[in-house]
């Protein structure tokens, strides 16, 4: 029996949860509601998908084609995503008759920089100087840019309105002869040019909250990236208290006026600021996000539950930390290079953990798992961690 798209009815198991999407995030999310006794049901067109492996029903084929859409219409009582590239015209289209979580509005504005960077603006949230650059902008068959003036983007990261993650899609811009080029190379698409900014460190806030505004937040994860992509997050974040609270409300006022239903990552950087260390908001992911996979082994609710949780309607569960500081690193497909890795050593500790996603092909910069160590302080669990992926590496 499905749930009306807007019934905030508590939805509770043995009741069939449907995924758009079926990478990592989608199997720990499904795992936790199998858990929990929901019926699980991903759409996903890689038959190797990781979350297809672990779902009750695994529908192969596009996530807007009619047929599929109709299934998980019929059969789920709601329907979550764990990217936020899913067609939001299919989301629309399940929400006639469906319950879905997050919104189709709210996937929308996150598919899009350019109206991501313009809500968060909107509703008075700090972000960086930016710039919409589109052929609008930069003009048809012209040779240069010339007329852009926007100079308080420069320079700057020029980045694809939709697509791009993990470094992709992006190009960095000195001046504005180089913004042409660097918007030539890619393609001539919409993009959105941000200031390249001076970090002192970046932080993200996992925050859950219900339709009835209910609300709950993790503590504050401290991220470092490698070429753009996620490499090691070390919580809680070592950052001043003060910021470390302005950041839970930052990321909470986000989910608020957004109306959000879910799990929401809200990206932030720390910058010097004229009075001291300041935050500016990156972006969002309106998924759980990798910088949370340190819930799994650290957190009394881990993310994914919380996920089903907030989606469901249900109660959210205690955010608080098991133990003193917890470290994750991700595991990429570089690893591979040389065949299996040598999990001996991961494996030997035990304050770590090790997750494998199950995924067939191994390529180089590919998420293929991660490891968490749990340890006294934060200081010691990413020295440990570290150490041991680089044991996996030299094994």
């Amino acid at each position: 029996m499905t749930a009306v798209s807007g019934d905030q009815t508590p939805i509770g198991p043995p009741a069939t949860i449907g995924m758009l999407g079926g990478g990592q995030l989608g199997r720990y999310a499904l795992m936790a509601a199998r858990v929990m006794g929901f019926r699980t049901i991903v759409l996903e067109p890689d038959p190797e998908a990781p979350a297809g492996a672990v779902a009750d029903e695994h529908l192969v084929a596009d996530y807007d084609d009619p047929e599929a859409l109709a299934r998980l219409a019929q059969v789920c009582s709601v329907v979550t995503t764990e990217f936020e590239n899913p067609p939001a015209e299919a989301m629309a289209v399940l929400a006639r008759s469906v319950r879905v979580a997050p919104s189709s509005t709210t996937v929308g504005i996150a598919q899009d920089r350019g109206l991501e960077k313009e809500f968060l603006s909107s509703v008075g949230v700090p972000v960086g100087p930016f710039a919409r650059v589109d052929a609008a902008v930069l003009g048809v068959g012209v040779d240069s840019p010339e007329e852009f003036a926007r100079d308080d983007c420069l320079p700057g990261l020029l980045k694809t309105n939709r697509g791009g993650y993990d470094g992709k899609g992006q190009r960095a811009v000195d001046d504005h002869d180089g913004l042409w080029g660097a918007w030539r190379a890619l393609d001539g698409v919409d993009c959105v040019l941000e200031r390249r900014l001076s970090l002192l460190t970046e932080v993200s806030v996992i925050v859950a909250r219900t339709a009835d505004g209910s609300v709950t937040t993790y503590p504050v994860a401290e991220n470092q990236h490698v070429d753009g992509i996620l490499d090691v997050t070390v919580v809680p974040a070592r950052i001043d208290p003060v910021l470390a609270d302005r950041a839970v409300g930052l990321a909470m006022t986000v989910a608020d006026a957004l109306g959000y239903v879910g799990v929401l990552a809200v990206e932030m950087f720390v910058v010097d600021g004229e009075a001291g260390p300041d935050l500016l908001v990156n972006e969002i992911a309106p998924r759980p996000h990798n910088s949370g996979h340190w819930t799994l082994d650290g957190a009394r609710t881990d993310q994914f539950a919380q996920q089903v949780r907030a989606v469901c309607g249900l109660s959210l569960g205690d955010t608080s930390m098991t133990a003193g500081g917890v470290a994750m690193v991700n595991l990429l497909g570089d690893l591979w290079a040389g065949g299996e890795p040598d999990w001996t050593a991961a494996l030997a500790e035990p304050l770590a953990r090790l997750h494998l996603y199950g995924k067939s092909t191994a390529r180089p910069g590919r998420k293929m798992g991660h490891l968490t160590v749990v340890d006294d302080d934060p200081g010691s669990a990413e020295v440990l961690a570290r150490r041991l992926r680089d044991a996996v590496r030299t094994g």
